[in-house]
């Protein structure tokens, strides 16, 4: 199995595929969107990896961290979770974002994955707790406050905005301040797109 890839980068696509050539072979891997930016061609790159094996291909993911890696085969065990959709749900949220959505059972922010619903949300809220074992990462306060981002969403989605348009907005805030200030910041962003 291949555990790790170091080499250097010679094209990446905006789908999350890059090719790294490693000792003249070059690996086309599949990483997270959130990864993309810092794999620029030319430079080097280091990647923990997970070969998925299908009948007719075989597929390598490759992520930033040692922890990505080991969430992203966590939740390909998971029922009726295949590579795509972990893949998906490594480019919205870190390890340690799922940790926190799940601890605070956050079904908007697994809403935030694109081709998750509301439905499937609560399927995959039960089941990542049980594969994760979530109550070892983390001690759950008893009423530990909302993260600020998590505010922000929830008043998005009360305003009428899609999770599409929420995850986009989110995703170009700052990583964390006043909620007011996000909110006004969140609200300028999909002002200036709707228009």
């Amino acid at each position: 199995m291949i555990g790790s890839v170091r080499g250097s980068v010679l094209e990446r696509s905006p789908t999350g595929e890059v090719l790294v050539e490693v000792g003249g072979v070059g690996y086309r891997v599949l990483v997270p969107m959130s990864a993309v930016p810092s794999l620029s061609p030319g430079a080097g790159a280091f990647l923990f990896t997970h070969l998925h094996v299908r009948d007719d291909a075989l597929v390598l993911y490759g992520f930033p961290t040692r922890a990505e890696r080991d969430t992203f085969e966590v939740l390909v065990g998971a029922t009726g979770v295949g590579p795509k959709l972990a893949l998906g749900i490594l480019s919205v949220h870190s390890p340690a974002a799922l940790r926190r959505a799940l601890i605070d059972d956050d079904v908007d922010a697994l809403t935030l994955v694109p081709g998750v619903g509301k439905r499937t949300a609560q399927r995959l809220l039960i089941e990542f707790k049980a594969r994760l074992d979530v109550p070892d990462f983390e001690p759950v306060e008893a009423a530990a406050p909302p993260t600020a981002r998590a505010e922000v969403r929830g008043a998005l989605a009360g305003l009428g905005y899609e999770p599409d348009e929420i995850r986009d907005v989110l995703a170009q805030l700052e990583a964390d301040g006043p909620v007011e200030d996000l909110l006004r910041d969140a609200l300028k962003l999909l002002a200036v797109s709707r228009v």
